[in-house]
């Protein structure tokens, strides 16, 4: 874990809403893995406070990748960064995705901005294995597709694609995935991470989902963000044991 002052190198606007921001970040790209992230400061100010936890996006050489949406006034600073300004970020934080295996597709299902962390997970996996990945939005307008491939959308107005949630895209599809070993990686709002680990648990599917959570220091002293184990009986918490988890280790 480091604490950084990456310079930004470019800020992309992908939608009306969405940006991905390049930062030179050399100590966090050289140990960064999928499914890990980062607590960025915004701003200088004490207000906001608080860090922002974001996804690793993708790592590049000595850079790394955010996507991120404008959600209040932290992100709305953030989207304003020009090129050199400094920015101070805490990462790589929490376990990633478990991607080595034998398994033959890595079938991907992202909601929203959960499509954040899966350009580093596609980028890290070995040739060997294939992509599928289905990607589902709200409308046509908020579909995130960079960095992925392989796509199939779901939009929950039918502007694009099949017209319903991701979920219910990747039971549809399922059978035509489901000739060859696979391993589900699922990212995005956590109704629809309940609803990926129930059918995933109910099929005895290989899957790992990663977990949204409000989070303050972003590696385990505040005992901010637990989530109930499956068990019942203990917790862990999202920061330091996750994001991600094996959809059959937490209650979401």
């Amino acid at each position: 874990m480091y604490i950084e002052k990456a310079k930004v190198e470019s800020i992309e606007k992908i939608n009306e809403q969405t940006f991905l921001l390049k930062l030179f970040s050399p100590s966090i790209a050289s140990s960064a893995k999928p499914g890990q992230f980062c607590n960025v400061k915004v701003s200088e100010r004490t207000d906001p406070l608080l860090r922002r936890p974001f996804s690793i996006c993708n790592v590049e050489g000595e850079s790394i990748y955010f996507l991120f949406d404008i959600h209040g006034e932290g992100t709305k600073l953030l989207s304003h960064k020009k090129f050199e300004d400094e920015i101070e970020i805490l990462g790589p934080l929490g376990k990633g995705f478990v991607y080595d295996g034998s398994y033959e597709t890595a079938v991907i299902v992202a909601g929203g901005l959960g499509t954040a962390p899966f350009p580093f997970l596609i980028n890290r996996l070995s040739k060997d294995k294939k992509v599928a990945a289905f990607v589902g939005a709200r409308s046509k307008n908020l579909v995130l597709q960079h960095g992925l491939k392989n796509i199939s959308v779901a939009t929950d107005d039918g502007s694009v694609g099949f017209h319903g949630t991701v979920v219910d895209l990747l039971k549809k599809e399922i059978s035509s995935i489901a000739k060859n070993k696979f391993r589900i990686f699922g990212c995005g709002p956590n109704p629809m991470m309940k609803a990926l680990q129930k059918y995933a648990m109910e099929n005895n599917f290989d899957c790992q989902i990663s977990v949204e959570a409000a989070m303050a220091c972003g590696f385990g002293i505040c005992q901010g963000c637990p989530i109930e184990a499956s068990d019942g009986e203990s917790y862990l918490l999202v920061c330091k044991d996750g994001p991600v988890f094996d959809a059959k280790k937490v209650k979401i």
